[in-house]
């Protein structure tokens, strides 16, 4: 089994890794991350709420598909205590399960609040509860936690998935520390905007049955039309399975890997820039700025 003892070998040099659970499988960047793990010679646990066998068909002996929905945790117990018994430990955790919602606050239903929330926030809570004690039982391991650019910064009509990706940000930084007295690292993978996959089809999926309300809808359709017109080339989803798994592997103490042109700039103007001009770039990028230049 994998150990951090051997985590300065390149991906190259390992090949019996160890044993990763991943949350989120059943399509986009789970999907690719678990095939790309097993691709690698990892045993990886494979969830979802709804379970797909075909994940499995490719990896037989080393990929083991479960159903678990990070929102209820006899689930995600069971799920994590078959997956360890079946491969005999546990290594590596990644959260990748997250929903979003684009949606003017004020208007946005109660339940969605806390389906964001309970997924993106409560859901990688769950599965730490869980995984944690077979990390410390294996002598360490990794978590890494999915979160994204717009953890860094924020923009309009995404404040409750900003706001569940700030938590997961704060969360993580607080763990490295904690956690690194267990021997377990704890990594932050920041991607921008991924086109490859379906989570954005998803997303306006929930986002269609949240109402508008009239006062808003100028300033809704302006910030639409920023979204559309997002000035950044998009995110390749290959670069970020690829981070997943470098940061899987990678003992040094960093925290963060921001991926992508967009992550990038936000980088730069959150931390290497003064408040003023922070807020002035992003109010631009948003399309903010130009709102207020017509009203």
């Amino acid at each position: 089994m994998f150990r951090h003892k051997r985590c300065s070998l390149s991906l190259k040099e390992i090949r019996v890794v160890g044993t990763a659970l991943i949350t989120g499988c059943s399509s986009g960047l789970g999907r690719s991350t678990a095939l790309r793990f097993a691709s690698e010679g990892w045993n990886v646990i494979a969830t979802m709420r709804k379970p797909d066998p075909r994940l499995a068909e490719l990896y037989p002996d080393r990929v083991l598909v479960q159903a678990l929905d990070v929102t209820d945790q006899t689930s995600v117990d069971r799920s994590v205590e078959a997956g360890v018994e079946h491969f005999g430990g546990l290594d590596v955790v990644v959260n990748n399960a997250a929903v979003s919602v684009v949606s003017v606050f004020e208007a946005t239903p109660h339940d969605v609040v806390r389906t964001v929330f309970e997924t993106n926030l409560f859901g990688v809570m769950n599965v730490l509860r869980s995984a944690l004690p077979h990390l410390r039982a294996g002598g360490g391991g990794t978590i890494v936690n999915i979160s994204s650019g717009v953890g860094l910064v924020a923009v309009p009509l995404l404040a409750l998935y900003v706001a569940s990706k700030h938590a997961i940000e704060g969360l993580s930084e607080a763990l490295a520390y904690e956690l690194e007295s267990q021997g377990i690292n704890v990594k932050l993978i920041e991607p921008g905007a991924i086109r490859t996959t379906n989570f954005a089809a998803n997303t306006m999926s929930t986002s269609e049955s949240v109402s508008v309300p009239e006062s808003y809808r100028a300033y809704f359709d302006n910030a639409i039309q920023a979204m559309v017109n997002y000035p950044f080339p998009a995110t390749e989803e290959e670069l970020v399975v690829e981070t997943i798994l470098r940061a899987a592997t990678d003992c040094s103490s960093q925290l963060r890997y921001p991926i992508g042109p967009d992550t990038e700039e936000y980088t730069r103007l959150r931390w290497s820039t003064s408040e003023d001009c922070y807020r002035a770039e992003m109010s631009r990028l948003v399309g903010h700025a130009s709102w207020r230049e017509r009203t």
